[in-house]
């Protein structure tokens, strides 16, 4: 089986052709619908990669993948699936028949699961003739710094080592990138290669306060660094103007400062 992933924006900014918007997404972390509707519709036309994570989800349910789509959207479903090879595998594929762009796992569920959530979701665009999502593994959440990492996992390797390993894995087991910090990105690329795909929460935009995320960067320094994407939520979706916010975002990470 070929897989003909939809992520057309990466490969087209790899050429020198893809748009900087193409490469922020936004996160509508919230259960209001309400708000979806008025962010996804008032964003659409700046920024066409929203994530959807479990708020967002419980809300809107699957029909927000044609809803969503429709309005010229692509799809990052963020809900980090963890389970055993088996469960995970069905939910993938349910997801990408759905209509998911691009689905997320928890790296740490082993070369097996992420193996299986593979194929599963190859089967499934194949059977509903649509293009592979992309998948992803999550390495270490962003919220986790060296000291809590040291204290709470009991590993003998380094937070960076960590990600280097489970980014390995990722690759390994047929995912198309990892979920990372923008600060190990270098390492990753290092150990995975230029076209492994590398999405970054954790940006800050200079203005933004940080909140619970502690491996941080700003927009500018993390595409600097190489992400493909970049991640931000509350300094958008928390903004007086969230068009004006992205809008600067987006200046930020041109290399344009206020």
């Amino acid at each position: 089986m070929v897989r003909a992933g939809p992520y057309k924006l990466f490969r087209e900014y790899r050429k020198g052709k893809g748009k900087l918007r193409d490469r922020l997404i936004v996160a509508l972390d919230t259960d209001d619908g309400e708000d979806i509707a008025w962010l996804s519709g008032t964003l659409v036309d700046m920024v066409p990669w929203i994530k959807l994570g479990f708020q967002a989800f419980s809300t809107l349910g699957t029909e927000a993948f044609a809803w969503l789509s429709g309005k010229g959207h692509q799809i990052f479903l963020d809900l980090k699936f963890h389970d055993i090879p088996n469960t995970v595998a069905r939910d993938v594929g349910t997801m990408t028949k759905h209509g998911a762009h691009m689905i997320n796992m928890h790296a740490s569920g082993g070369l097996e699961m992420m193996q299986a959530a593979r194929y599963s979701a190859d089967n499934a665009a194949d059977a509903a003739k649509i293009p592979s999502p992309v998948l992803l593994g999550v390495t270490i959440l962003t919220s986790i710094d060296e000291p809590g990492f040291q204290e709470h996992f009991g590993s003998k390797r380094q937070l960076t080592e960590q990600v280097v390993h489970l980014a390995k894995q990722s690759k390994k087991a047929g995912l198309d990138g990892v979920v990372a910090s923008p600060l190990e990105i270098e390492p990753i690329r290092e150990a995975c290669g230029n076209d492994f795909l590398i999405v970054t929460p954790g940006i800050r935009p200079e203005w933004a306060d940080a909140g619970d995320q502690r491996r941080i960067t700003t927009p500018a320094e993390a595409i600097n660094r190489g992400a493909d994407y970049i991640v931000v939520g509350r300094p958008i979706i928390e903004a007086e103007d969230a068009l004006e916010a992205a809008g600067r975002i987006l200046d930020e990470m041109s290399g344009v400062k206020d």
